[in-house]
């Protein structure tokens, strides 16, 4: 076993963890188990690379990702809302909509603005600190969460105090010292391949747990900030969140072998993670492209009307929820022109309404995008 830091009494009678100098000595990760997983993962990823190249509205498959990843790392987090909410509040706040969607979107701005932020600024703990006040920032859920600033206190993981948590972070005044560690391993030993070396990041980052709240989250995010900044992928199309939600008593489990020293269980599980996703998003991947092939197909037997159905259709890639008000942004099109090719699209099969019988502010979904996403 390595040696990833020590429980230490603290006054008020508990015990704190405080981390070794990272990374720790007597790194290894050549069991034959983990170069497997290795191989597979990168093998896949340069598939979905190459994939992704073929996709002919990249930056909508990235918004719909981008979105999913959001669901299921606030849900990882006791967030019940769904992606169809997060969808559906992009389009309007409409009534009965679960008050925690406000997560989803905070976690979307904080994943945009990062990526943004990234090309302009290495990754870095300003970069970090940056996607925390986004993530933070006037969000539902949190009371004094300090957003875009380490903590100053005491925080712990489960149970109601110190004494009786599940774990307990380092105190305080180790945070910046460990972070500091961390951010200097983004550009040192380059000898450990990519995914190791994230898949020991994120461990280490939930270990210190540098933020009085938002540290999941932040964490996860900074998964995609260092794959995208190490160019593993030339566009954001890996998100790991889906498998720590489900296999989400694992992902907390394996995160407390880490700190034990059982560094190789944690390795084997996050890059069981990686070969998992990688393949299902080749899937979704080719799914879309023949999706789209199918619908355009469709749409340009309209006539007069195709080059504003195809203008549509190519928004419902990035959003496949959608309102005739937003309809009439997307095509400059009058709300009776709006209604018209509404029902086109329906017609087609293409559009269906969220809830039959409605009237008045109808909701429409592109179903079969949809749930290539939210199966």
């Amino acid at each position: 076993m390595i040696t990833i830091g020590r429980y230490i009494k603290q006054k008020g009678n508990y015990k704190a963890f405080i981390p070794e100098k990272f990374p720790p000595k007597g790194l290894v990760f050549h069991e034959p188990k983990i170069i497997k997983l290795l191989s597979d993962a990168n093998l896949l990823l340069g598939k979905l690379d190459g994939i992704a190249k073929l996709l002919p509205d990249i930056d909508f498959f990235i918004f719909m990702y981008i979105k999913k990843e959001s669901t299921y790392s606030s849900q990882i987090e006791g967030t019940k809302a769904r992606l169809t909410d997060a969808l559906q509040a992009e389009v309007e706040k409409t009534p009965g909509l679960p008050d925690d969607v406000d997560d989803i979107l905070h976690y979307i701005n904080a994943m945009n603005d990062g990526l943004r932020r990234l090309e302009k600024l290495p990754l870095s703990l300003r970069l970090i600190k940056e996607a925390h006040q986004v993530l933070l920032t006037k969000a539902r859920a949190s009371s004094f969460p300090y957003p875009g600033e380490f903590r100053k206190v005491q925080n712990w993981i489960m149970g109601t105090n110190p004494a009786d948590a599940h774990f307990v972070p380092p105190p305080p005044e180790y945070v910046m010292h460990a972070m500091s560690d961390l951010e200097k391993f983004f550009y040192s030993y380059e000898d450990i391949p990519i995914l190791i070396k994230i898949a020991l990041i994120h461990s280490q980052f939930e270990t210190i747990h540098p933020f009085v709240d938002g540290n999941g989250r932040t964490g996860r995010l900074l998964i995609t900030f260092y794959l995208c900044q190490q160019k593993v992928l030339e566009r954001p199309v890996l998100y790991l969140s889906e498998h720590f939600k489900k296999h989400q008593e694992l992902y907390f489990s394996m995160l407390d072998e880490y700190r034990k020293g059982n560094i190789s269980s944690w390795l084997k599980f996050f890059l069981k993670g990686v070969v998992t996703v990688a393949k299902e998003a080749i899937e979704t991947s080719d799914r879309i492209i023949d999706l789209r092939e199918k619908d355009m197909q469709k749409v340009s037997s309209l006539g007069r009307a195709s080059k504003n159905a195809i203008l549509l259709l190519k928004n419902l890639y990035k959003l496949p929820i959608i309102n005739v008000r937003k309809i009439q942004e997307v095509t400059n099109l009058s709300r009776e022109a709006s209604n018209r090719l509404v029902k086109r699209f329906i017609r087609l099969g293409l559009l269906h309404p969220k809830e039959k019988g409605k009237k008045y502010g109808r909701i429409f979904v592109y179903k079969e995008y949809l749930d290539l996403f939210e199966k």
